[in-house]
């Protein structure tokens, strides 16, 4: 571990020090552990085996003097021409006269850069030294203050200088047991690879550190966290919470119990849950919520379930009331439409204890809100809230556990980075008995053909939902906005009522418009992408989503999940002439799975972590080298180690992690977790 500055190296003054602290180099350690991003293959090769355009290292003898010429503002060309055998090329570099002293007129040169077989001419982008120690270049991410060979000079010095004094800092267990290079190897091997194989294998090694050190400082501070906020031992009745399940309308999926008893396991710990529910649509969150809900109520403390709508409240109180119908459990609404008095006397009920579960929106964190014994606190869709808002509604209680549900399937690599501080549970199977959605990608010329189909289920009492990317007239974008297909739907479909839906109306207009749809008053709802989350309307079997390659394949899936929530078949119907080709990618993932988790795990590949997730806004880290898609088998690997060692509670001290523990409290101090 050189925690040195890159000063104490010789050529290293104050002004390349800045320059190298521009790209995140400030110690020697920062330095050779700077990876390249690529190489470039700079095996000697023969003028007789090399393809037109093709980047190839040639070695020969140079045969004329070079010349370098001056033309436009500032620019220069140096040339001159090699013999290899018997064959004679020119070779040309461009605004690199100062390359002119290595060349010497019958000496040996090896030259790096692009054949031109028509020309029979060389253009130039590096000269090589007649030793080279491997056949790769490496090319590392520079600015305009460094070159790429200034900086490969620094570090093979560097590594001239410490290789010897790398010491290894993962356990020898682990190093055996995946057949790792030493680190001393592998970081050499990095920047200055002997052969493929040898650079393979470091890369293999350099992976799996990344991706481990990472881990151990999400369970560091995820220990930390926990040590830190002793949480409530919620002791339930197991006896009451067994007779409850028995009086649910139907049978547990395997997947439900499982993270049941996760939760379960959490609330009688006196430990603070902080855990991650995640589940596809329809795959039953809500019953497990209620199920942890209950839990805590048998043991004498309340609940609160936070959604970001106040439709989605509505419907989780339904929901919750149906499900609690034979228990003595209260559960009360909270929004920003309920009337002063009831809203007086469910912040009565909450301060005294009466009121045992509490369902509302961000009413929920005002000031005059207080709760007699705050237990549990479940977020719904929680990526909709921000962190504040979610403190300010756990301060209300006495430490409660925290259980974060979200319909968004996140790829498992993202869910154990972006959320590896939080315990996760995943549902991943649908209730038995549930009809998969159909769904079919068609043109727009075919849309008449769909909504003569549509009318078909109309006719059989359904409904329908028709969604639409944008609200006004666009000028820019050739896309048929929410207000125009309404006026066209009410003359198409004369029979059936038809309502309106978007973003820019009142919440009181949205409620009023929903509730008549979900009442079956209206029976086609045109509507912008605020019907995304959450609304259970069993009786909609047909959604039409107008331009369907203008959204993301997660807000695609979402959207589709608000029909098939029935006994009866359904149906999504994309219409889409998509432009380019992720565009056709997204509809044929969606043509062909229904499964969240594979739509998630697909559209990360698609489009990268950095653009499904945000990487400043996730906690996603950027690796120098590891790549959470390509390599996301080596994620799960060195998470399942770092969670192994951390069950050791004296892990810290002993002998075999000394120096694993000894890196972390240096490298990591900036965040806490190895204090």
């Amino acid at each position: 571990m050189f925690t040195q500055s890159v000063t104490t190296l010789s050529g290293v003054g104050a002004k390349r020090a800045e320059t190298l602290a521009s790209l995140g180099i400030f110690t020697v350690e920062d330095l050779i552990t700077y990876y390249p991003f690529r190489y470039e293959d700079v095996q000697e090769r023969q003028l007789t085996e090399i393809m037109d355009q093709e980047k190839v290292t040639l070695k020969g003898i140079v045969v004329t003097p070079p010349v370098v010429s001056r033309f436009g503002y500032k620019k220069n060309r140096l040339q001159f021409k090699m013999k290899q055998n018997d064959e004679v090329f020119q070779v040309s570099f461009f605004n690199q006269a100062y390359l002119k002293d290595k060349v010497v007129p019958f000496e040996e040169l090896v030259v790096y850069g692009k054949w031109d077989a028509a020309r029979a001419s060389l253009a130039g982008m590096k000269i090589l030294g007649s030793g080279q120690q491997s056949d790769f270049a490496p090319v590392y991410h520079v600015n305009k203050t460094i070159r790429q060979k200034t900086l490969q000079d620094l570090i093979v010095k560097a590594l001239e200088l410490y290789e010897q004094q790398i010491e290894e800092i993962l356990p020898q267990s682990l190093i055996d047991k995946y057949r790792l290079l030493p680190r001393s190897q592998a970081v050499r091997a990095m920047h200055v690879p002997k052969t493929h194989q040898e650079y393979e294998q470091a890369k293999r090694r350099v992976i799996f550190e990344e991706f481990f050190l990472f881990q151990m400082n999400i369970q560091g501070l995820k220990a930390k966290e926990r040590d830190a906020k002793e949480g409530l031992a919620i002791h339930y009745e197991p006896n009451e919470l067994k007779a409850f399940i028995q009086t649910l309308p139907f049978e547990l999926t395997t997947a439900q119990k499982k993270v049941t008893n996760e939760i379960c396991a959490d609330l009688k710990s006196p430990k603070h849950m902080q855990r991650l529910l995640q589940g596809d649509v329809g795959s039953g969150k809500t019953i497990v919520a209620a199920i942890a809900l209950y839990a805590t109520k048998t043991a004498g403390f309340q609940g609160a379930l936070m959604v970001p709508t106040e439709i989605l409240a509505q419907q989780h109180m339904e929901s919750l009331t149906h499900l609690f119908e034979q228990t003595s459990l209260t559960v009360a609404l909270l929004t920003g439409s309920t009337k002063t008095r009831e809203r007086q006397e469910i912040l009565a009920g909450l301060a005294n204890g009466t009121i045992d579960v509490v369902v509302g929106t961000h009413a929920l964190i005002q000031d005059d809100v207080a709760f007699s014994h705050l237990g549990l606190v479940i977020t719904d869709e929680q990526h909709r809230f921000g962190v504040n808002q979610r403190k300010i509604l756990r301060e209300k209680g006495l430490k409660p556990d925290v259980l974060f549900m979200t319909a968004t399937p996140i790829p498992r690599t993202l869910a154990i980075t972006a959320y590896g501080e939080m315990d996760v549970s995943i549902i991943d199977e649908l209730p038995k008995g549930r009809i998969p959605i159909e769904t079919r990608w068609i043109k727009p010329p075919q849309l008449s053909d769909a909504l003569a189909f549509a009318r078909g289920e109309l006719k059989k009492g359904h409904q329908m939902y028709v969604i639409c990317p944008l609200i006004e007239e666009s000028e820019t974008l050739d896309v048929k906005n929410a207000q125009a297909i309404y006026e066209e739907l009410q003359q198409a479909f004369p029979d059936f009522a038809v309502g309106l839906l978007h973003g820019k109306m009142r919440p009181s207009e949205k409620d009023q418009i929903m509730e008549a749809f979900k009442e079956n008053e209206t029976q086609i709802l045109v509507s912008t992408t605020v019907i995304e989350v959450g609304v259970n309307i069993p009786n909609a079997s047909v959604m039409i989503i107008m331009d369907a390659d203008r959204f993301g394949l997660a807000q695609l899936h979402q959207l589709r999940g608000r029909v098939g929530r029935g006994q009866t078949a359904s149906y999504c119907i994309l219409v889409a002439q998509p432009k380019n080709d992720i565009g056709k990618e997204r509809m044929k993932i969606m043509t062909e799975t229904t499964n969240g988790f594979i739509v998630s795990e697909r559209d990360l590949a698609l489009r990268g972590p950095g653009e499904v997730f945000g990487n400043r806004q996730s906690g996603i880290p950027e690796f120098m080298i590891a790549d959470l898609v390509e390599h996301a088998h080596i994620l799960e690997v060195a998470q399942q180690e770092a969670s192994a060692i951390f069950k050791q509670s004296n892990w810290n001290v002993l002998p075999e992690y000394a120096m694993l523990h000894a890196y972390l409290v240096q490298n990591q101090q900036q965040n806490g977790s190895f204090d």
